[in-house]
């Protein structure tokens, strides 16, 4: 009776667990938490059901600095010490999914837990990450930078958890070397289930490690009876990263869906690493859209709802040079694209309206600058992972010519960004400054002016968790664009948590900051984040000064719930408040599933348009 009277006094407090993965607490107190959970792991261990609430509710804690130091003996490169020598025996070691760390690999999860890896779950099979993701082979000399990319791109596909390579020296030679790479899998089978009712509900279910072979399969129902537009939708989307030795991603697509009917196949090679030489892409498809606008006459908004369909091609290839004046992580590179544009149903056109529904096929070309590092991080957008923090520069030309149904036209676009850590632990600060407009009869048209900033603190302690802060800046300023083609300041686009087509225009500027809690503790094997924001925005049409406009507001708190072995979405609950926004109550509640979101790279990929957004 007394182990249940202690289990309600910790559940009373909250203490649903300890998360290996959060740093710098202090070792006292991880001391006492020790203690705390042994005691209550011996009482609960007398009984069978107490034993398997414990292993269901709560993790064994151990040294929680662990992590962080690993963290940080890897930004030294641990392979720079073996470099030139020869790779002799490489072996792969998948860990359990649940449990084991590759920091911990001791560590082991419950008996349900190990059940499940085993029997409900296909590691990733050996020869895929020998053939499809491994940058060296046994024989080669040992380059520490390749060593370090190969377990970047490992943690970059969303099939892996976590990797880490290890380097050990052969008994006995002074020459040869073997390697051991750890890979922890995340739970590939993901569901995706909302109802309202019977006659409005969406199934879904993706595996994003098919057969153990890497490659994702998404298939999604809905069904909206009283839908006047369709009812059935279905979505099909296979995916097969990195075929064979080539780095290529190739991707079929059929989508059925009230407002979007997509068949499109595609294949590209990104410049994965600073030492990628070949990239592109090839697609081609078939895309009908229901187009959701607003536009003003005389004063007022009038909803425009109408259909497009298209045709749509796109090629590009590119090429990265190293000049002898360049260092190790610097690169020249060229590019060439072509894509069209080929519509079937669209609104009304002409020679000066609606020109995103033009017929139209452009070439581009560009000539860029690219310097790219990665610094290993912890508790950013992740929960505990390790996340690869791209520093550096880009500075990209971009220029071409579009042939159109209503004459031909010039283009001309110009990129630069920049990210680096702060000097003296002061955080992380990007920032990204783009223009580019077409040019017929030397007047822009569809121009735009960008720039965004970004910027993170450092982790600081505050009591046994960990806290960072965000601060998001953007600038946009459209040029000559259509009354249909606006901006928007909705959501991520500027106020989180609104949808609102009363918040557009075609120039804008928004500031978002976020302060963000990572909590130690852990409920059923998801770690928790708290919250808190505020969203300030301005937004103007045509013809209206932008800061003559609102600024329009948003503050809210809330928080997040993640297992980083799943591939599920973040779980999100946010209650936000809008003093001045047009909505039917300034509170907002919301529960829902978020993306976890990835650092911009300084790699250059095909030319593009800059977008207005």
């Amino acid at each position: 009776m007394k182990q249940w009277i202690f289990i309600l006094i910790l559940l009373s407090h909250f203490t649903f667990g300890q998360n290996p993965d959060f740093e710098q607490f202090d070792n006292d107190k991880s001391a006492k938490d020790s203690l705390m959970y042994s005691k209550l792991k011996t009482k609960m261990g007398k009984s069978k059901i107490g034993r398997q609430i414990y292993g269901f509710l709560f993790r064994d804690v151990y040294n929680s600095n662990a992590l962080k130091n690993e963290i940080d003996k890897l930004e030294a490169n641990p392979f720079a010490a073996y470099e030139g020598k020869t790779i002799g025996k490489i072996t792969v070691h998948q860990l359990d999914i649940f449990g084991p760390t590759v920091n911990d690999t001791t560590r082991r999860g419950n008996r349900f837990e190990r059940f499940a890896s085993k029997n409900f779950h296909y590691d990733t099979r050996e020869r895929v990450i020998r053939k499809s993701f491994l940058l060296f082979k046994e024989g080669d000399k040992l380059d520490p930078r390749t060593l370090k990319d190969t377990e970047r791109l490992l943690r970059a596909n969303p099939i892996i958890h976590d990797a880490r390579i290890l380097v050990t020296e052969r008994k006995g030679s002074n020459w040869l070397v073997d390697i051991l790479i750890l890979v922890q899998d995340v739970w590939s089978i993901n569901f995706d289930v909302s109802a309202g009712s019977l006659k409005d509900f969406k199934i879904g279910v993706e595996d994003r490690n098919f057969q153990g072979n890497g490659h994702s399969f998404l298939n999604k129902v809905s069904w909206r009876k009283d839908d006047p537009y369709q009812q059935l939708g279905l979505r099909s989307i296979y995916t097969v990263p990195y075929i064979g030795k080539t780095f290529i991603t190739g991707q079929i697509s059929a989508i059925y869906e009230k407002d979007l009917n997509q068949f499109s196949v595609k294949a590209f090679r990104p410049f994965l690493t600073v030492d990628t030489k070949n990239a592109g892409a090839f697609e081609v498809g078939y895309y009908k859209i229901r187009e959701y606008k607003k536009i003003r006459t005389d004063q007022t908004d009038k909803d425009l709802i109408y259909q497009t369909g298209y045709y749509y091609s796109d090629l590009w290839y590119g090429r990265a040079f190293k000049p002898r004046i360049f260092n190790a992580n610097e690169r020249l590179i060229v590019a060439v694209r072509r894509t069209s544009y080929e519509f079937r149903k669209r609104p009304e056109v002409s020679a000066d309206t609606n020109k995103i529904y033009w017929n139209r096929t452009t070439i581009l070309g560009s000539i860029g600058y690219s310097n790219r590092f990665y610094k290993r991080d912890v508790l950013i957008y992740g929960f505990g992972r390790t996340e690869d923090v791209p520093t550096g520069s880009l500075l990209s030309f971009t220029f071409g010519s579009e042939q159109t149904e209503f004459g031909a036209r010039e283009y001309a676009g110009l990129q630069f960004a920049n990210g680096t850590y702060l000097a003296n632990n002061k955080g992380y600060l990007y920032v990204l400054a783009n223009a580019g407009t077409y040019l017929k009869n030397k007047e822009a048209q569809q121009g735009v002016l960008g720039l965004q900033s970004f910027y993170f603190s450092p982790l600081m302690k505050l009591g046994r968790a960990q806290s960072r802060n965000f601060i998001n800046l953007g600038f946009t300023y459209g040029i000559n664009r259509d009354p249909i083609d606006y901006l928007n300041i909705s959501g991520y686009d500027g106020i989180l948590g609104v949808n609102s087509d009363a918040l557009r225009g075609d120039k804008r500027l928004t500031l978002g900051m976020e302060s963000v809690l990572f909590s130690k503790k852990s409920l059923l094997g998801f770690r928790i984040a708290y919250f808190t924001f505020a969203n300030f925005g301005m937004v103007s049409l045509k013809d209206v000064k932008l800061f003559s406009s609102k600024v329009y507001q948003g503050f809210g708190l809330g928080l997040r719930l993640r297992n980083e072995n799943l591939t599920f979405n973040t779980f999100q609950i946010r209650i936000g408040y809008y003093p001045n926004i047009p909505l039917s109550t300034p509170f907002r509640f919301s529960f829902d599933g978020i993306q976890p979101l990835r650092l911009r790279d300084f790699d250059i990929s095909a030319p593009t348009i800059v977008p207005l957004r």
